[in-house]
């Protein structure tokens, strides 16, 4: 019987968190393609923010956007909901590809993780060297210390494919030029992407996205969110906190990283409890971007337990006559 309770509560805050990210994706989409970052965020984390405080829930953000000094980001260590409920840690990006909004580009999302206190890698906002594949394939298949030639061939049989036929997802940054140029001589073809690595991570545990592998230099908050999903739907994941500067290991430290060099597995980044959710700001390989159609909206999203591996996408009509 508790146990049917818990199961209860689960299925109500994983709805509950669709809801926060469709907010945000509803309100961020009014900035489609208009060229303002700022206010396309901005406009993210209002949404997201009276959302969450709307929630029946004791919830600590751990993964934010930024720290405290840094309004109006929804900062690490911010307090939400009505702490009337459970206590949960948050992990949250109120706006994935702030650039790809602005510009009118592929796989803009509103992105959140709930874990139980504890259950997420308490990172600073610094850069994480990541790599990620899918499910079903033997454990330690990669190693984030391998070379990406080898890590390629190792998928490669693991996935029983041709080298030629593996795909590597990467940001397109100039600090991947040498990943990429060590990829193709390999022999495999690199999917780049302007933005977005949190689908980009996302999309070697979905066959149909044809990405085999993502390897790359992204940011921490987007790792430990991707890390969450791919705990829901099965996946291998490795990861290694980048620091430029002093400041930067100061921060870290000042959130209990001890160790500066840790290379982290799955299991260190999101516990075997988590929920995921996320909801499509514009097209892209996982969900749909809002449409606005008159008087109304239609959202689609996905949310994810871990606890059931269940992954249901949701499409839902917003009327904003009806809205408040």
């Amino acid at each position: 019987m508790i146990k049917k309770i818990i199961e209860i509560k689960e299925r109500n805050l994983a709805l509950e968190a669709v809801r926060v990210t469709e907010a945000a994706a509803l309100s961020a989409s009014s900035w489609i393609g208009l060229g303002d970052e700022k206010k396309a965020d901005a406009s993210a984390v209002k949404a997201m923010r009276e959302s969450l405080n709307a929630l029946d829930i004791d919830g600590e953000v751990v993964i934010g956007e930024g720290e405290r000094d840094k309004a109006p980001m929804l900062f690490i260590g911010e307090k939400v909901g009505t702490k009337k409920g459970p206590k949960v840690d948050i992990a949250l990006d109120p706006l994935e590809g702030t650039t790809i909004c602005a510009t009118g580009g592929n796989n803009a999302l509103t992105v959140i993780a709930f874990s139980e206190k504890g259950g997420f890698l308490n990172a600073p906002d610094v850069y994480m060297d990541k790599i990620a594949i899918g499910g079903n394939l033997p454990k330690n298949i990669i190693d984030i210390d391998e070379k990406p030639e080898t890590n390629i061939k190792n998928l490669a049989k693991g996935l029983q494919k041709e080298v030629s036929d593996i795909v590597v997802c990467i940001l397109d940054r100039p600090r991947h030029e040498d990943i990429i140029a060590k990829c193709r001589n390999a022999g495999a073809r690199i999917m780049l992407i302007s933005d977005g690595d949190v689908s980009g991570i996302i999309a070697t545990a979905n066959p149909d996205t044809g990405v085999d592998m993502y390897l790359g230099i992204g940011g921490a908050p987007e790792g430990v969110l991707a890390a969450a999903a791919l705990r829901c739907i099965g996946g291998q994941m490795q990861a290694r906190l980048k620091f430029y500067n002093e400041s930067e290991k100061i921060r870290a430290r000042k959130l209990g990283i001890k160790d500066l060099n840790k290379k982290y597995l799955l299991s260190d980044l999101a516990s075997e409890n988590s929920m995921f959710a996320a909801t499509g700001v514009t097209d892209g390989s996982m969900l749909k971007g809002v449409k606005v159609i008159g008087n109304r909206a239609i959202t689609e999203s996905i949310v994810m337990r871990s606890s059931t591996g269940t992954v249901r996408t949701i499409r839902a009509s917003h009327n904003f006559k009806l809205k408040n």
